[in-house]
């Protein structure tokens, strides 16, 4: 007998106070069963939103529900390759409910990823509501651990990153100075700065900042392979003047699309600290440190990497005074916008960070980032590294 109440995507229960019903879809070919379904559903007293549907084809367009309760007999799929095609198509939980008996079938469907196996003439309310209860916690529980273990990926993942862009400083020399730090943006998300210092057999020391253009996993990624390249030609002791062509290289053969460039600041320490050659690809220019601060000469200033116009990268001699000190940074600390507002901190602004952060004396890179990060009113937007060298007679 037909009852316009159980007509495919119209079976419901009464009026209930509860404000989150369990939305549940039974995938099943048989008017009878579906109503009997229904019953066993009341019976249990669960608050349930059920949509009927006869054949996985319509089951497949309608998987926004907590549960589904399948047959594996149906008109248009049968046995185990319908649950896996539900799954397939990205069911949530799932409980096999048909005609179909046998303990094999049941041990396949269970393996094959379904959270319950139930036999129709083996069921009551009490079954089938403990049944879909359970299947849904198992579910959640599942699609939990799920997460979790993607969360620990790429908590390791960002690890590896950070590993990469921002290495432990290789020096051997105890008397030289030398101090790295380093603030992601507001996101969280790593960007393309990358920072190295390196002491070559010779005694000179290398010093890098870059910051590869844009923000995401590719540019961290790409600033890592600049960083570990940079090393890696370093310590082969290449000729300082030949690095950063060659690193140029390895940015035009790894970068995902041809209008990403890097721009860097580079120091050679000479081994007596009496002297230092700065070379700046479209960089931020570093800034000698002292009563007052100052800018580094910038006549020496060539394009950044990547970039196809011609010229080359100069350096730029630069005798020191005995004792010494030079601030690289990325332009994040730059950027920094004043209080929310429009004015960013600038050169200046940052000129007068670091002459407040010597007189104050501690560690000054921490306190730099600290106090731009004070001056912005909260987490950056870019991220920002800072590298400190000095030298004390």
């Amino acid at each position: 007998m037909s009852d316009a109440r159980t007509a495919p995507g119209d079976i419901r229960r009464g009026t209930v106070t509860n404000p989150a019903p369990i939305r549940l879809l039974l995938v099943e070919d048989d008017e009878g069963d579906a109503i009997l379904v229904r019953e066993h559903l009341a019976d249990a007293g669960l608050h349930v939103d059920l949509l009927w549907v006869r054949t996985l084809d319509e089951a497949i367009d309608r998987l926004h529900v907590d549960i589904v309760l399948l047959d594996l007999g149906l008109p248009d799929a049968m046995g185990i390759a319908a649950l896996e095609r539900l799954l397939a198509a990205g069911a949530p939980a799932v409980v096999v409910l048909t005609g179909l008996a046998g303990t094999d079938i049941g041990l396949a469907a269970v393996a094959a990823g379904a959270q319950d196996y139930l036999v129709k003439g083996e069921v009551d309310g009490e079954t089938l509501g403990r049944s879909v209860r359970y299947a849904i916690q198992r579910r959640r529980l599942e699609d939990t651990d799920r997460a979790l273990y993607r969360s620990l990926v790429r908590a390791e993942e960002v690890n590896r990153l950070e590993r990469a862009l921002l290495p432990t400083p290789s020096v051997v020399d105890q008397r030289l100075e030398v101090r790295v730090g380093y603030r992601a943006g507001r996101d969280g998300v790593l960007g393309g700065d990358f920072y190295d210092v390196v002491e070559r057999p010779d005694g000179s020391v290398l010093a890098l900042v870059g910051d590869v253009c844009g923000h995401g996993p590719d540019e961290a990624a790409l600033g890592a392979t600049l960083r570990t390249a940079w090393r890696t030609l370093v310590l082969a002791e290449v000729p300082t003047v030949d690095i950063l062509g060659l690193l140029e290289r390895v940015l035009i053969s790894e970068r995902a699309r041809p209008e990403v460039f890097t721009t860097v600041s580079m120091l050679d320490v000479a081994a007596d600290r009496a002297s230092v050659d700065l070379y700046l690809a479209g960089h931020p220019v570093p800034l000698l440190l002292g009563a007052p601060s100052t800018l580094l000469p910038t006549h020496g200033r060539g394009r950044a990497l990547g970039i196809p116009v011609s010229g080359g990268w100069s350096p730029v001699r630069l005798e020191l005074d005995p004792s010494w000190r030079i601030l690289l940074y990325t332009d994040g600390v730059l950027e920094a916008t004043i209080a929310g507002g429009t004015d960013r901190v600038g050169k200046t602004g940052l000129l007068r960070i670091v002459d407040g952060a010597v007189a104050a004396q501690g560690d000054l890179v921490e306190r730099v980032l600290h106090d731009v990060r004070a001056l912005h009113g909260g987490d950056l937007v870019d991220d920002a590294a800072v590298v400190v060298l000095g030298w004390r007679a």
